[in-house]
């Protein structure tokens, strides 16, 4: 299979702008694929594929950084990975939801740019019922669309000031390697063997995640990455407009 330059340069930069929040960049890829002459069903796989990937070695460097934190990180992973499972094994067509979810994403977006977090603002950590019942949720939505759900839970966690930047993008990272791997066991073999083909995709995406981890966990301010977080939940708007619009 034949990749364009643009397509290899576009996913890099998706890596390396993504991983700097602790995200896998599925939503950003997606929304690369959506220019291509591929099936959506290849895309949706390669995306989760790369996010295992990127948000892997993503994870690896946060937590050599020492922003992750166990006990605050597994309930949200209780529920979300057999959500995952089976948010994955539906149809996810529905142009109304996708439209829904791109407000709620630009909100998310306008707030985190318009309400910066102050240094000293307290944080009101989740309870543990409250963290496993937002993570199943977010599990089964990020499996419907074929993403590994950090789209949608770190910008909820620091508007609720559950936790800093840099600690949210480490839970996000392992939060979406896990359920992206669930998203993944829920896809057909024949297509993740075809995704595993586009290799140079993948490369890309391994040397950005490793820039942008880089970048996020030892260079960026709390302030920083809450504007490139607000971007990455643009991209995300952007393509779920393009869905919503059948483009």
């Amino acid at each position: 299979m034949n990749l364009e330059p643009w397509l290899i340069i576009g996913f890099a930069l998706v890596a390396v702008g993504y991983s700097m929040v602790g995200h896998g960049g599925a939503s950003g890829y997606l929304a690369l694929w959506a220019f291509t002459q591929y099936s959506a069903d290849l895309g949706a796989v390669t995306a989760l594929v790369l996010n295992v990937i990127v948000a892997g070695l993503t994870f690896i460097l946060f937590q050599r950084a020492k922003h992750f934190d166990f006990k605050f990180t597994w309930p949200f992973l209780v529920l979300s990975i057999p959500l995952a499972y089976l948010g994955g094994s539906v149809p996810m067509d529905s142009k109304i939801q996708s439209g829904f979810l791109a407000l709620i994403l630009l909100y998310s977006a306008a707030m985190l740019v318009v309400r910066p977090q102050a240094r000293d603002e307290s944080l009101v950590p989740p309870s543990r019922t409250a963290s496993v019942a937002v993570g199943g949720g977010i599990g089964y939505v990020s499996g419907m669309f074929g993403v590994g759900g950090g789209i949608f839970l770190s910008p909820l966690m620091i508007l609720l000031r559950w936790a800093r930047p840099h600690t949210v993008a480490a839970l996000s990272a392992v939060f979406i390697f896990v359920n992206s791997l669930a998203g993944l066991a829920a896809r057909p073999p024949e297509t993740v063997a075809k995704a595993v083909e586009l290799w140079p995709l993948l490369v890309v995406g391994a040397v950005g995640s490793l820039i942008g981890g880089w970048l996020g966990s030892r260079r960026a301010s709390s302030q920083t990455l809450r504007q490139v977080l607000a971007l990455v939940l643009l991209l995300a708007v952007g393509k779920l407009v393009m869905k919503t619009l059948g483009l």
